[in-house]
């Protein structure tokens, strides 16, 4: 397998592919390029329970460009350039909350559009056996185990505390499949 590291860096830009819309890849550009143009290309998220079927949350730091102090799921972000999504949602995973579960399921691509911000979204589940997480502060300020139920108090009641992706997959009932 090959290793390959995302690197972050404030003077450094990171890169990211272009997908067309059957989600093939078409070129390499930076990810504020990609954003700013709404082209296609890939994202992970990483699902993480623990054994009472709680999904981890995780509370994005108040340095975060984008939607800073927001309560998002377990691990999220971009598929690296020449990574596959399996060793991008791993190394979110260990990036973002400092575990590495022994499996991951792919659960289902969601297709690239405005309502996703035009990425190709791979949803995996690390199931119910992660370990104990160890949260990066630079990336996550706190950590929460939810409930179903209390998930869904939280969407309704107070969206605005959520991450936009979180709502979404929450209103599509893709937050508590059964593993």
């Amino acid at each position: 397998m090959k290793k390959t590291k995302k690197i972050k860096h404030p003077h450094k830009t990171e890169y990211l592919e272009v997908m067309d819309e059957t989600n093939r890849p078409l070129a390499i550009m930076p990810r504020l390029e990609v954003h700013r143009q709404g082209l296609f290309h890939r994202s992970v998220i990483v699902l993480a329970y623990d054994s009472s079927y709680r999904l981890l949350l995780q509370k994005r730091t108040k340095n975060r460009t984008v939607y800073p102090g927001r309560w998002d799921l377990s691990a999220t972000g971009h598929a690296a350039v020449g990574e596959s999504t399996f060793e991008s949602a791993m190394r979110e995973l260990r990036e973002e909350i400092g575990i590495i579960p022994p499996a991951l399921k792919l659960l289902t691509v969601i297709k690239g559009s405005s309502s996703t911000n035009f990425e190709y979204v791979y949803l995996y589940s690390a199931g119910r056996r992660i370990g104990v997480p160890a949260p990066n502060p630079e990336e996550v300020e706190d950590i929460i185990f939810v409930s179903k139920d209390d998930l869904g108090s939280m969407a309704r009641e107070f969206p605005d505390i959520l991450t936009p992706g979180l709502v979404y997959l929450w209103e599509r009932g893709f937050l508590f499949p059964r593993l």
